[in-house]
C-alpha cells in the first residue's frame, strides 16, 4: 500500500509573506504576534493596527518593523507620533487610518478588530484580493451575505480564524458539500454550565469572568458565560459555509479539546482537536494551504483521560436559541441580534442590568424591531452599520424596564 506523501514545505518556508495585522494589540493579535516572532525570516509586517493602545502599537511596530501602523482613536494622533519619533515607520489615526492600513498590499490579513468597527477595514482587504485570516465575528454576523460576495468577486480568500469555524474548515476537507450532513460546533459551556437557572441570572460580573478553558477578552468571555457567542458562531457558520440553521448543531464539551465535527452522508464524523490555546487556528490561517510549527501545547490525550459531551441547554442558556431565531428571520435581524447583545453586555457590565437581563434585552430588542417590520435585506456596509445603530438606540431605549425586569 503506497503511503500518501505529505506536501514539501521548503518551497512555502523560503518565501517572506507580508502581514498586516488590525488588532495587533488584543487577544487575538497577541496571539498572532507570538507566532509572526518564532519565524521573524518568513514575515514581513507590513501594517498593525490598535483601538487606543499607543504604547503597546508603538513598541510591535517596532519590534517587527512595521511599514505602517495607525490608531482608532483619532485624538491619539500625537501620543502615536511621539511614540514613533526617531523611526520611519509612517502611521496615522482615526478610521480612515484603519482602512488605509487594511489597504496595504499585504498577502495576508489577521482581521482581528472588534465589534462592528471592524467590517470597513475587512471589507477594504477584501475588496482587493487579500488573503484574510478572520476574527472578528462581526463581519458575518451582520453582513454576512455581501460580505462573502464581495470577497468572492475580489478573489479574496476567507480563513476562519476562530478555533471553531477553523476546526470545521478543517474537517470539511474530508467530504463534499453534497455528502455533508451537518456541522457541530463545540462549546466549554463556560462557568455557568452546571448552575441552575436563577443563579445564572444573579451571576456577577467576577463570576462571569472566570472561564473553565479559555484566557480571552472581557466582551468575549462574558459572551462564553451567556453562551452568546455560540449564537454568533452559528450565524457565523451559516454565511462563511453557506449552510442552513438546521445543517448547524452545537454541543457542549467541557473540555475543550475538539473544537468542531463535520457529518458525513456515509455517517463518518470527522473532528479537529487540540489544546485551546487560540494559536493554533491561527498557525493554521498563517501557514495555509501549507502548516507551520504551532507554538501551543502537544495534545496529551492520555492525560486528559476522557472527553464528554452533553446537549446544550436552551432553557437556562436562551442566547443561544435567539440566535437560530435571528437567522431564520433574516435581513438584518443577526445584525440587530448582535448589537442589542453588546449593548447588553457593556450594561451588564456597568452594572446596569443583571447577567440574566443580557438575554432578555437582546430577545426585546429583536422582538421591536421585527414588529416594527424592519426586514428589507442588506445590500451594503452602511446597510450594516445604519442597522445596527439603529438596533443599539432600541436596546438602550429598552434598558430601563429590563434593568427593573432583571432586577
Amino acid at each position: 500500500m503506497n503511503a500518501v506523501p505529505l506536501r514539501n514545505n521548503k518551497a512555502a518556508a523560503s518565501a517572506v509573506r507580508t502581514i498586516t495585522v488590525l488588532g495587533a494589540t488584543g487577544s487575538i493579535g497577541d496571539s498572532t504576534m507570538d507566532l509572526l516572532r518564532a519565524s521573524p525570516e518568513r514575515y514581513q509586517v507590513e501594517a498593525l493596527t490598535a483601538n487606543g493602545n499607543v504604547e503597546g502599537l508603538a513598541k510591535l511596530a517596532k519590534e517587527f518593523n512595521a511599514r505602517f501602523v495607525a490608531v482608532a482613536d483619532a485624538s491619539k494622533l500625537g501620543e502615536l507620533r511621539e511614540a514613533l519619533a526617531g523611526t520611519d515607520i509612517a502611521f496615522g489615526a482615526g478610521e480612515s487610518a484603519i482602512i488605509e492600513a487594511a489597504e496595504r498590499p499585504a498577502d495576508w490579513v489577521m482581521a482581528a478588530v472588534s465589534g462592528a468597527a471592524g467590517l470597513k477595514p475587512a471589507l477594504a482587504a477584501a475588496d482587493r484580493g487579500a488573503t484574510i485570516a478572520l476574527a472578528n465575528k462581526e463581519c458575518l454576523v451582520c453582513a454576512g451575505d455581501f460580505f462573502m460576495d464581495r470577497a468572492a468577486k475580489a478573489g479574496a480568500c476567507i480563513l476562519p480564524a476562530d478555533s471553531e469555524h477553523n476546526a470545521l474548515f478543517q474537517a470539511l476537507a474530508s467530504g463534499n458539500r453534497e455528502e455533508l450532513v451537518r456541522v457541530i460546533i463545540t462549546a466549554s459551556g463556560g462557568p455557568f454550565r452546571t448552575w441552575k437557572a436563577a443563579d445564572i441570572a444573579q451571576a456577577t460580573l467576577a463570576q462571569a469572568l472566570k472561564h473553565p478553558n479559555w484566557s480571552m477578552g472581557q466582551k468575549i468571555t462574558i459572551d462564553s458565560a451567556s453562551m452568546m457567542n455560540k449564537g454568533l458562531e452559528v450565524i457565523e457558520a451559516s454565511y462563511l459555509f453557506a449552510l442552513s440553521p438546521d445543517e448547524i448543531d452545537v454541543l457542549v464539551h467541557p473540555q475543550s479539546i475538539v473544537h468542531g465535527m463535520v457529518e458525513f452522508s456515509d455517517r463518518s464524523v470527522m473532528a479537529q482537536l487540540g489544546t485551546p490555546d487560540m494559536r493554533t487556528p491561527i498557525a493554521h490561517c498563517l501557514g495555509w494551504p501549507d502548516r507551520i510549527t504551532g507554538r501551543a501545547a502537544a495534545l496529551d490525550l492520555a492525560k486528559i483521560g476522557s472527553l464528554t459531551f452533553e446537549a446544550p441547554d436552551y432553557d437556562r442558556f436562551p442566547g443561544l436559541k435567539l440566535a437560530y431565531d435571528a437567522l431564520r428571520t433574516g435581513n438584518g435581524a443577526t445584525t440587530v441580534y448582535n448589537a442589542a447583545n453588546e449593548v447588553a453586555v457593556a450594561a451588564f457590565v456597568a452594572q446596569r442590568i443583571r447577567f440574566g437581563g443580557i438575554a432578555q434585552l437582546v430577545e426585546a430588542t429583536l422582538n421591536n424591531w421585527v414588529r416594527a417590520g424592519n426586514l428589507a435585506p442588506l445590500t451594503s456596509a452602511d446597510d450594516a452599520i445604519s442597522v445596527d445603530h439603529d438596533a443599539r438606540n432600541s436596546a438602550a431605549a429598552l434598558l430601563p424596564q429590563i434593568a427593573l425586569k432583571a432586577s
